[in-house]
This record gives C-alpha cells, sequence and structure tokens, in this order.
C-alpha cells in the first residue's frame, strides 16, 4: 500500500450531488484504500459522512470534520482533531473551489470577487498554515492543493482564474520555505472533468442540458476527446502523496488530457 501509516487531512471531503463522483471524495477513497487514515473535512458535513460510509464499508479507517476554511479558528482545529486521533499528519490535500457568480471583469461583482477568492485562495493560506507547525515539528509532510489549468489558460471567468494562479503562488512558496523541514508542496491543475460540480453545476448556472455540455466539453480535450474524471485526479494527488514522489517539490502538475499543452 502506497501510503500506509500514513494520516492524511483531505479538504472538501464530500461533494456537489450529482451523476459522478468529485475530485475531494474519490481522492479521499483511494487514499484510504492506499492504506491512509484519513480525516474527511467538508462544510457539508452530512456529505463528509457519505464519503465516511464508502471508506469504512471498504475497510478503511477515517472521521469525519464540519468546518469552514475561510475561518482560521476552523481550520486549526481540524488539524489538531487529526493530531488528537492519529497522532500526526502526513498529507494535507486541500480540494477546494468554488466558481459562482463568476464572470468577466466589467460584469463581475465586488462580493462575488470576495466570496470566490477567500474560499479558493485564503482557505488554502488558512489550512496551509494550520498545519505546518506539526509538519515542522515532525521534520516531513505533503501538502497538495488544488489549482485548475485556469490559472495559466484563457478563460472567461477572472475571479476564478484569479484564485488559481494565487494558489499556485502560494504552493510554489510554500515549498521552498519548508523544503529545509522536508515538507513538500505541490499542486494539481486539472483540466475539463466529469464531475458533479462541472457537469452539474454549469448545467444549472448555464441552462444548458447535461448531455449537450458533456459533449462540448468532450470535443475540447485534445486527448481522446473525452474529459477526465475524480478518479484521474485522485490518482495524480496518491502519486504526489506517496514516497514516490519525494524528491518532487514546487510542482504544479495539469491533469488535462493535453489542454493545456496548446499555449503557445
Amino acid at each position: 500500500m502506497r501510503l500506509k501509516d500514513k494520516i492524511a487531512i483531505v479538504v472538501g471531503a464530500g461533494q456537489t450531488p450529482g451523476d459522478t463522483i468529485g475530485n475531494g471524495r474519490a481522492t479521499a477513497i483511494l487514499f484510504a484504500r492506499e492504506g491512509a487514515r484519513v480525516v474527511l473535512v467538508d462544510h457539508n458535513y452530512d456529505s463528509a459522512l457519505e464519503t465516511q460510509a464508502i471508506i469504512e464499508a471498504e475497510g478503511g479507517t477515517c472521521l469525519s470534520f464540519k468546518a469552514d476554511v475561510t475561518r482560521e479558528v476552523d481550520c486549526k482545529a481540524f488539524v489538531q482533531a487529526a493530531i488528537d486521533a492519529y497522532g500526526r499528519v502526513d498529507v494535507l490535500h486541500n480540494n477546494v473551489g468554488i466558481g459562482g457568480g463568476d464572470d468577466e471583469i466589467l460584469s463581475l461583482t465586488e462580493e462575488a470577487w470576495d466570496r470566490i477568492m477567500t474560499v479558493n485562495l485564503k482557505g488554502m493560506f488558512l489550512s496551509s498554515r494550520s498545519v505546518l507547525p506539526f509538519m515542522r515539528q515532525q521534520r516531513g509532510g505533503s501538502i497538495i492543493n488544488i489549482s485548475s489549468i485556469a490559472a495559466i489558460c484563457s478563460t472567461g471567468i477572472v475571479a476564478y482564474k484569479t484564485s488559481k494562479a494565487g494558489v499556485n503562488a502560494l504552493t510554489h512558496q510554500i515549498a521552498l520555505e519548508n523544503a529545509k523541514y522536508n515538507i513538500r508542496a505541490n499542486a494539481i491543475m486539472p483540466g475539463l472533468m466529469n464531475t458533479p460540480m462541472a457537469i452539474e453545476g454549469i448545467s444549472k448556472a448555464r441552462g444548458v442540458a447535461k448531455k449537450d455540455l458533456i459533449r462540448q466539453r468532450d470535443a475540447s480535450v485534445p486527448l481522446g476527446a473525452k474529459m477526465g474524471t475524480a478518479w484521474d485526479v485522485a490518482c495524480a494527488a496518491l502519486f504526489l502523496a506517496s514516497d514516490e514522489a519525494k524528491f518532487i517539490t514546487g510542482v504544479m502538475l495539469p491533469v488535462d488530457g493535453g489542454q493545456s499543452a496548446r499555449i503557445g
């Protein structure tokens, strides 16, 4: 097992309801399958409990924790819960992101900008800052932040793009500041994914039938003309969390079927 005896916190371990599985839930399940004991953090506690039921049905070990990652007290609390339950934290996986209300710059409201930046960027700052003292003390750990290829590709949603570019910069800085403590920090940049947040969310927001949206998104992917799934993101996260990636830090890894390779 690639994460045997490791303790992992997955922030965003629940998911939006939908036909498929979300990135956070898939990652939490895969981490548990690979031997990690997992702390499932989500603002939707019932959704975290659904993830917990799946993991426990497969014989895994986990606990659920309700938290708002935009509040430092909540971030410190779920890290302390992991320490109290399991004695250490080896992996922090930040799978948090929203885009509702986003638009091009002249149409974007100040309220939408603030909400997206607070959840997508401040949340990762607070959760990382809460776990780093423990990782420094134990002289090791892996932080994985879910960014997006929107950070580096053209898009019509300015707040989401800017927040994810900030996630990349934050990840890079964490990696540099903490390398001397043997702490690694990397980001995953998913492309077009067939997940509930993307399909159900965009379908509802745009008033487009899901089947039409899926067809449109599939056609935009160079590799096989098909979107990725949450399991593609989870497998990348598993690698970065594992000791196989012990010499990898400060990386922004696209998981996008070649979409970002079109740059230039």
